[in-house]
């Protein structure tokens, strides 16, 4: 699945292109799966109205819309309404030319006043696509707080509590927003912190450790475009390239770029973690 950095990525990527573009039309398939908001409820509700911009809120992409048929310059409109995109296990956002031929298992194409069109394209079907009227529903915001933003007295008042491994602590997307399998095991490996370890035993000095170093991956990575290990591309169908500078996630048995002691797996939290036995105590 997408995680912060790959969704950012993607969100960047999306605002750069189309921002200012009016929706023409909104074209969606016929499979129920992707859809919060009803297909036609959703065409309803975006066709006409402006992108103003487009950002990454935790794993999902917001794409804040102005009021239909407005003549107001987006930079001066304000938001009337959301179109929300959580990309599942397999979901690209994609812009393309509106004469590119449909890919496969495309569920949503938004055609823009520019010629271009936005994809949502999605071969497992786990994504989902929502819209929001802002004049009946309030904005969009993710459960737990952001990774790129917390600081360290918020992050240890998160995390000191928690009767968790320190693993699981930070899959909980109620705790923290976006952060995923990749991130976790890297994330842990930079700070030295074992994953089994229990949330509530580590240090206030552990926990900024972890912190510097969470928000240090997730910067490199979406510098580098996110990791592309399965399906993730971004809005071009470009492949990310963080996935080179991964020290223990997939990395099973192989030496350590520290110490070269054989990366290990383990099942912790349902989730396949990976760890240095030498370097993380």
């Amino acid at each position: 699945m997408p995680e912060l950095p790959e969704v950012e990525t993607i969100a960047r990527g999306v605002h750069d292109r189309i921002h200012g573009d009016t929706i023409v039309e909104a074209i969606f398939g016929s499979h129920r799966e992707p859809f919060k908001t009803p297909p036609a409820r959703q065409a309803k509700g975006l066709e006409g109205r402006e992108i103003l911009a487009v950002h990454r809120t935790g794993k999902h992409i917001v794409c804040e819309l102005g009021a239909a048929n407005s003549s107001l310059n987006p930079r001066e409109a304000c938001p009337s309404a959301q179109w929300i995109v959580h990309l599942g296990m397999t979901g690209r956002l994609l812009v393309t030319t509106s004469d590119a031929p449909p890919a496969p298992h495309t569920h949503a194409r938004l055609r823009l006043a520019t010629g271009r069109e936005l994809r949502f394209v999605d071969p497992r079907r786990f994504g989902r696509l929502d819209f929001l009227d802002l004049a009946r529903a309030t904005a969009f915001h993710a459960a737990g707080v952001d990774p790129l933003t917390i600081t360290g007295e918020e992050f240890a008042r998160l995390f000191h509590p928690r009767r968790l491994t320190i693993k699981a602590a930070l899959l909980n997307q109620s705790l923290l927003s976006g952060v995923g399998n990749i991130y976790a095991d890297e994330s842990l490996f930079r700070a030295g912190i074992r994953p089994r370890r229990l949330a509530n035993r580590l240090t206030k000095a552990q926990l900024e450790a972890l912190r510097l170093a969470l928000r240090e991956v997730l910067l490199h990575a979406i510098n580098l475009g996110g990791s592309s290990v399965s399906d993730y591309v971004d809005a071009d169908g470009l492949k990310g390239f963080f996935q080179l500078e991964h020290c223990v996630y997939l990395r099973t048995g192989l030496p350590c770029r520290r110490c070269q002691t054989p990366i290990r797996r383990i099942l912790l939290a349902g989730r396949g973690t990976h760890y240095c036995p030498k370097c993380q105590r």
